[in-house]
């Protein structure tokens, strides 16, 4: 009868999350998705070519899938389509390796920035939204009723803006500073624009380890709230199968 508990789990919590019948297969599907996402970013270390095409893959089903009638626009669904829109910026840093590297050594350096700072919103992207839909398993498993007039669509993209503006400002302080180190040689050391160098490579470098460490801490509450809610549901799920 164990064994019959994490399937029931995941079943339960989802479905809930969707409002997708269980007796339908496209709710296998994104539930293999969350999870392959839930992989690659909270549980690899890096992503890999594998687990990025996979990721790729994955999303451009998931978009196609939460077009259908079928789905229910929930505040999760929401969460979902913002979180399979964020590997748009994984073909982008595609797009400028092969655009940029085309114009030869001279652009190279730029399309590498280029690309691993857009690879780095993304992860970062996804590994905030995939914390909110932990967040929100949470609320519905201990705070159904409470929790309820939070849990909408309207604050669903709400949150999701807000989300996606920090990490634009975040690629935009990265950008800028990528274009100072270049020009690093012919950058005034003395004055206001001295001053305003030295504060832009700081507050990059600061953005950088508070990334580090939210990066750390996202991925503890997440082991904690999946933690339980499996063990909040795991008595349920054995009183059912008796």
């Amino acid at each position: 009868m164990q064994k019959t508990i994490p399937g029931c789990f995941f079943q339960k919590m989802y479905s809930s999350l969707t409002g997708i019948s269980m007796d339908r297969d496209h709710m296998k599907d994104l539930r293999r998705y969350l999870a392959l996402k839930y992989i690659q970013y909270l549980v690899l270390s890096s992503s890999n070519a594998v687990s990025t095409l996979l990721g790729l893959l994955g999303s451009v089903y998931t978009m196609i899938l939460l077009q259908s009638a079928k789905v229910s626009s929930k505040s999760t669904a929401v969460l979902i389509s913002s979180l399979a829109q964020a590997d748009i910026l994984v073909l982008l840093s595609l797009v400028s390796d092969v655009v940029l590297g085309s114009f030869g050594a001279a652009a190279s350096p730029a399309a590498s920035a280029v690309a691993r700072i857009l690879l780095t919103a993304n992860a970062h992207v996804s590994c905030v939204l995939l914390s909110c839909v932990a967040f929100e398993a949470y609320m519905i498993t201990f705070l159904p009723s409470e929790s309820r007039p939070l849990r909408t669509v309207r604050n669903a993209r709400l949150l999701s803006r807000v989300i996606w503006a920090l990490v634009a400002a975040e690629c935009a302080l990265f950008l800028l500073d990528e274009h100072l180190r270049a020009g690093g040689a012919s950058s005034p050391s003395r004055g206001l624009p001295g001053l305003l160098f030295q504060l832009c490579g700081a507050a990059a470098e600061l953005l950088r380890s508070l990334s580090y460490i939210l990066g750390i801490l996202l991925r503890i509450i997440n082991v904690y709230i999946y933690y339980k809610i499996f063990f909040s549901m795991s008595p349920r799920s054995r009183l059912k199968s008796k």
